[in-house]
């Protein structure tokens, strides 16, 4: 597909080429085929997504939508059309650019469904919702093509379920629709071809790769002290961090959770001596101010901006000089993804900073940049599509037409996800949402679904296609509870828990600012400002695991003195230390220390399976302990570490790492903590079972878990086989415990544990010990000066003179 002079005309205005990838995007559009373009950020991947369908639109105009525009995020979905009306503007061209998402206002949603644009940027959930009208045949009955951005952001999960759902409607209600897929951080592009084709055709998708853009400039931000023993945050470091705010245009300084993004906030204010323009961007704060942070950085306003995942993926902001990572990035494509937000131009190089939170942390810096250097990806784990979305998108196509079960479930396992589904689970999950399932049929609110006489099945009430519409969606967001001032002015929302554990003269940080709770109205949380220290939020969920492809090249650090030459010298005493008074396990080794401390027994394991799974094995390996008698104390986990006290001494930890503790400790676990009941309110709100809100009216998160709550105690009695109790419980392994992190831990823990037994703590047990001194301050910001004196303490024990 050549080119007409008009684009031709615009690159060269602008001083740009077409690129190889560009071209070759347009190649395949004209052979009419699917495509998967990998390519560094920087490289105009959005505009080659794009370009076939600007120039068919140049050369054939259309009152039709032509091009469906998909991305994670509602700012990237705005970002992208602000950029795409400019060129559009230049060249003159009569084509018309919306985005559609849950802030598009009623009356905007209304006229695009009737008349729609040419081009169409929305989120999975929003055409989710417009493939539940009955004018979404008509709507989309003339598709050309759809262009999913970031596609690793959502393909392996739940978000990606429910697209790949409406990619197998869509193409049906339009056959000759080609699907498009962006990415610049994918480490096995065939997994992606395969989820992106129909019917899971890898090779119905051609595979276009960018043009190699230069290489990032990465350094390691080291402290002008020793490197902390433990802690995740990097705030020793926000002198160092200030600098290079004050010495640069603009900073973006990436934090792993919300609550620690509050945290390096406040700290950085405290050491801005210079008043330098700072804002905060998180998920959890209103979208107001979330807008005017972006709008803030796109003007240049800003010099720094703190912020979580929720600017990973793809804004455009060309004058950011540096990024800087506080903590760990915990993967290698999540740090390229990160570093690709300074310059976001192809043929300069992107400036980082990363800020290790500890030793171990620093390993695990230095194994980013050495992945990244080799090219190397986090692989990411595609599993079975869940139920609880298919059940969302069987009622969604309900509310647009009465359909037939043979031809519908034939349509749905034209979606890969959903290959696995057969007659008889499809079957089950029809009676899911026709009445309920066998426990619940009797309640006429359970009533969906009902046959129409002409071997269909049809809503059995027109109000509940409303109903669906306002409670659809499958980001689940942990009860929550509104932040306001006395006025009214509503800052953002923290999480019902953690506002019950508040009362009046309480103060926490949030939106920037130190708040001092004044009373709890409802759902609301009514503050002051105030200059009294404040406490952190604690956000639930928001813990991010090592990859297991960094995890492996930490744990060949520990097995290659060689390559300690370019460590800092304490990190490097650290792992002499180490290697004298226990051992370094080699790759694949399970290392196993006890050891006696305080009064107290220890054992300490070295997985470097990442948190999730630890805090999960944890608990499994005490209530093991407690049945054979060792009367565990308690434990902490790390990214790197699990250690657990006890008064007896663990002689044979072999037994304790046993497999089957998969399918005895593991399973009562889940059965009697608030683990499947957490996960069932999950699938229960996503598969229609709870409604979220009524027109009107919204309920409270203690009364949507009030609610699954009580189900689950009548299907939990009544029907143990319940569809949702299966969903539940595929959640609980998959996504809440990281059970298959676990269990390819415990295959090989029999064969590669080595134990050694010690007289006394070990270098390298330090930093997870010094997890116990934070911890048992419950609540409590312990203080740095503190938490340092107790690891000083735990190193004279460790690494002092015999």
């Amino acid at each position: 597909m050549p080119l007409s002079a008009i684009f031709t005309d615009w690159f060269a205005a602008r001083g740009w080429r077409v690129r190889r990838h560009q071209a070759e995007m347009l190649a395949a559009a004209e052979r009419g085929e699917h495509a998967l373009l990998v390519a560094a950020t920087g490289a105009g991947k959005t505009l080659a997504g794009f370009l076939p369908s600007l120039a068919d639109l140049a050369e054939h105009p259309s009152d039709r939508l032509h091009t469906l525009y998909v991305s994670p995020l509602k700012a990237l979905a705005a970002d992208v059309e602000r950029n795409l009306l400019g060129p559009i503007a230049e060249m003159g061209l009569d084509i018309s650019v919306e985005s559609r998402s849950g802030d598009t206002s009623s009356d905007r949603k209304a006229r695009q469904r009737a008349k729609p644009p040419n081009i169409l940027l929305t989120t999975p959930e929003s055409l989710s919702l417009l493939l539940s009208y009955p004018d979404s045949f008509a709507m989309f009955a003339d598709l050309k093509t759809v262009v999913i951005d970031e596609i690793h952001a959502f393909a392996p999960g739940k978000r990606g379920d429910l697209l790949s759902l409406a990619l197998s409607r869509l193409q049906r209600l339009a056959p000759g629709l080609r699907r498009v897929g962006l990415s610049a951080t994918i480490a096995d592009p065939a997994q992606y071809a395969a989820w992106l084709a129909p019917d899971a055709d890898a090779g119905a998708v051609t595979l276009v790769e960018g043009e190699p853009g230069a290489e990032p400039d990465i350094a390691i931000l080291l402290p002008e002290g020793a490197v902390p023993w433990a802690g995740h945050s990097g705030r020793y470091a926000v002198h160092q961090v200030m600098a290079e705010i004050a010495k640069n245009r603009t900073t973006i300084i990436f934090c792993n959770t919300r609550g620690l993004a509050e945290l390096i906030f406040q700290e950085l204010w405290k050491v801005n001596d210079l008043s330098l323009p700072i804002a905060i961007h998180h998920g959890s704060l209103d979208r107001e101010a979330r807008q005017r942070a972006e709008a803030a950085m796109a003007e240049g306003r800003l010099r720094a901006l703190v912020a979580t995942a929720s600017l990973d993926l793809g804004l455009d902001w060309g004058d950011v000089d540096c990024v800087i990572q506080m903590g760990a990035p915990k993967g290698s494509s999540r740090l390229l993804q990160r570093i690709g937000r300074a310059n976001h131009r192809l043929d300069e190089p992107s400036r980082a900073l990363i800020v290790p939170g500890n030793r171990f942390e620093y390993l695990e810096a230095r194994a980013a940049l050495d992945a990244v250097e080799a090219g190397e990806r986090d692989a990411d784990r595609f599993r079975p599509g869940a139920l609880d979305v298919l059940a969302q998108h069987v009622m969604a196509l309900a509310c647009a037409a009465p359909f037939r079960e043979d031809e519908l479930l034939a349509e749905v396992r034209t979606a890969a996800p959903y290959r696995w589904i057969d007659a008889d689970i499809f079957g089950r999950l029809l009676g899911f949402v026709r009445d309920g399932g066998y426990a619940l049929k009797s309640y006429d609110r359970f009533r969906r679904l009902a046959p129409d006489g002409k071997g269909r099945w049809r809503l059995s009430h027109p109000r509940l296609a409303a109903q669906h519409r306002l409670n659809a969606g499958i980001i689940v967001e942990a009860p929550m509870a509104a932040v306001r001032f006395r006025n009214g002015r509503r800052l953002g929302q923290v999480e019902e828990y953690f506002a019950s554990t508040l009362t009046p003269g309480d103060t926490f940080a949030f939106a920037g600012l130190s708040l001092e709770v004044e009373s709890i109205r409802d759902t609301d949380l009514i503050v002051r400002a105030t200059t009294r220290p404040a406490r952190i939020p604690s956000y639930m969920g928001a813990r991010l695991a090592i990859s297991t492809r960094l995890a492996d090249r930490v744990r060949g650090f520990l097995a290659d003195p060689a390559s300690w030459r370019r460590f800092p010298e304490d990190v490097r005493f650290w792992l002499e230390m180490q290697a004298l008074r226990s051992v370094l396990p080699r790759p694949g080794e399970l290392l196993v220390e006890t050891f006696p401390h305080e009064g107290h027994h220890y054992m300490v394991c070295y997985p470097f399976e990442g948190w999730n799974a630890h805090q999960s094995l944890g608990m499994l390996i005490t209530k093991r302990m407690e049945r054979v008698g060792l009367q565990p104390l308690g434990f902490v986990a790390s990214d790197y570490a699990i250690a657990i006290w006890s008064l007896r001494p663990v002689t044979n930890p072999e037994a304790l790492f046993d497999a089957e503790i998969l399918s005895d400790e593991f399973v009562e676990w889940v059965e009697q903590s608030h683990l499947l009941k957490r996960a069932f309110r999950e699938v229960a709100v996503i598969g229609g079972l709870i409604e979220r809100q009524h027109p009107g009216k919204r309920k409270t998160g203690k009364q949507v878990t009030f609610s699954t709550d009580l189900i689950f105690d009548v299907l939990r009695k009544y029907e143990p086989d319940h569809l949702l109790l299966e969903a539940a419980w595929a959640d609980a392994r998959e996504r809440l415990t990281d059970v298959a992190r676990l269990g390819d831990l415990l295959d090989r823990a029999a064969g590669t544990m080595v134990h050694r037994t010690l007289d006394r703590i070990s270098p390298l047990a330090i930093p997870v010990l010094v997890l116990i001194g934070r911890e048992s301050v419950a609540g409590a910001d312990l203080d740095d000066a503190l938490l340092g004196e107790l690891a000083d303490a735990l190193a004279d024990t460790a690494m002092g003179g015999d």
